[in-house]
């Protein structure tokens, strides 16, 4: 995750963020990479095994909290990392996923073989990456990309006008835009 990208996310009421499965992922893998670290050091047994152990609870911890997101987490998320992962199968994790579901759900809107009506639905998700990878996406249909192109929330419509995918009009309609914002800039 982005340091900008929790400046973008939902606050609950009390002020605090939601822990998405993209937190709670980035936050594994640094432990593991602390746990690998500490192998390669030279301490006290003693001290190795405590810090060890410890680091392991923590491990166990996030992967619990990523299944409680979306269960049997980590096995969608190999489904997902296939490249041989049908257009379907795709399609199924996204309707069963929850929205807090932040890291499957960017994956699978990367995923080359995520197909037109999977992009049509991702396209509304609230985290902005989503949205982002679907606006370049391949497989985005007409119909999407004009929706991406209108959003409010971040400037979408600049992806838009270079995906082939994208209305010959509103192509023209968004680089003229573009080619004005250009113009606009003053010369340094």
């Amino acid at each position: 995750m982005r340091r900008s990208d929790l400046v973008q996310h939902k606050e609950k009421e009390n002020g605090r963020i939601d822990r998405t499965s993209q937190i709670v992922f980035g936050e594994r893998q640094h432990l593991l990479r602390v746990l690998d670290s500490l192998e390669g050091t030279s301490l006290p047994i003693a001290r190795m095994q405590q810090e060890r152990r410890i680091l392991e609870e923590l491990i166990h911890a996030r992967t619990r909290e990523l299944n409680q997101i979306n269960t049997a987490w980590d096995e969608k998320i190999g489904l997902v990392l296939s490249a041989e992962a049908k257009p379907e199968m795709l399609e199924k994790l996204v309707k069963q996923a929850p929205e807090e579901d932040y890291y499957m759900l960017r994956l699978i809107s990367e995923h080359p073989r995520t197909n037109a009506k999977t992009l049509s639905k991702l396209a509304k998700h609230p985290y902005g990456a989503i949205r982002e990878n679907v606006a370049r996406h391949p497989n985005a249909d007409a119909n999407t990309l004009t929706y991406l192109s209108k959003d409010k929330t971040q400037p979408l419509w600049y992806l838009v006008a270079f995906n082939p995918n994208t209305p010959n009009p509103l192509q023209r309609k968004l680089r003229d835009r573009l080619k004005k914002l250009g113009e606009a800039q003053p010369m340094r």
